[in-house]
């Protein structure tokens, strides 16, 4: 029995809301932003958020619109990264579910921050402007994911054992940022979180 005037747990720390113009964002990104401002608040816990970036994209699966939103959320210790998409139910095949993931990374594990600038009729480049379209990848993780598989070869009557071939890649993000269409204010705001994001991981 714990002794009186104590506690047999300590309280947890509250959970800090997040920015209202992460919040924002998200809301205009348009993608479940219940869902989503709930998972990234979840994932932070009681760290505020120091820089941010969000980013929704469509793709086309055969003839279905699937979308997917991306929320990047710097804190003074950890770069937390949240996915969310939708696709259909494996068990039922055709229910649509959506899929929330979040990760925390350590700022000490982020390896890069890595920004490709494109920038069409480079002859008539005005210094300063950094191009109308960026591509963002992050990398972090000390250990790099293996896949391997069965190598073979042109012959499909051979049955030979060819042994293995595979892939090594490491754990990282890439997202494409266009101000054509996007708007300005999205490219700038990437710009802003990669630079934030440098420097964070260099101090």
């Amino acid at each position: 029995m714990a002794p009186m005037g104590s506690t047999s747990h300590r309280a947890a720390a509250p959970v800090v809301p997040l920015p209202e113009d992460l919040t924002r964002a998200i809301e205009r990104a348009g993608y479940y932003p219940a869902l989503v401002a709930d998972v990234v608040q979840a994932a932070l816990g009681h760290e505020e958020v120091v820089s941010h970036l969000v980013h929704q994209e469509t793709t086309f699966d055969h003839d279905v619109v699937r979308r997917h939103i991306t929320v990047l959320a710097l804190t003074e210790t950890r770069l937390v990264i949240a996915h969310a998409d939708d696709h259909a139910d494996e068990r039922t095949g055709h229910e649509e579910v959506a899929t929330a993931t979040t990760e925390s990374v350590p700022l000490s594990a982020v390896r890069g921050v890595m920004l490709t600038h494109v920038v069409p009729k480079p002859q008539d480049y005005r210094p300063g402007s950094l191009g109308r379209e960026i591509t963002l990848t992050l990398g972090w993780g000390a250990v790099n994911r293996v896949d391997l598989l069965p190598a073979t070869c042109s012959d499909p009557s051979c049955d030979a054992d060819h042994g293995f071939e595979g892939t090594i890649s490491s754990d990282d993000i890439s997202l494409r940022i266009s101000a054509d269409a996007e708007g300005e204010a999205a490219l700038e705001q990437a710009l802003t979180f990669a630079r934030e994001l440098s420097a964070s991981i260099g101090r």
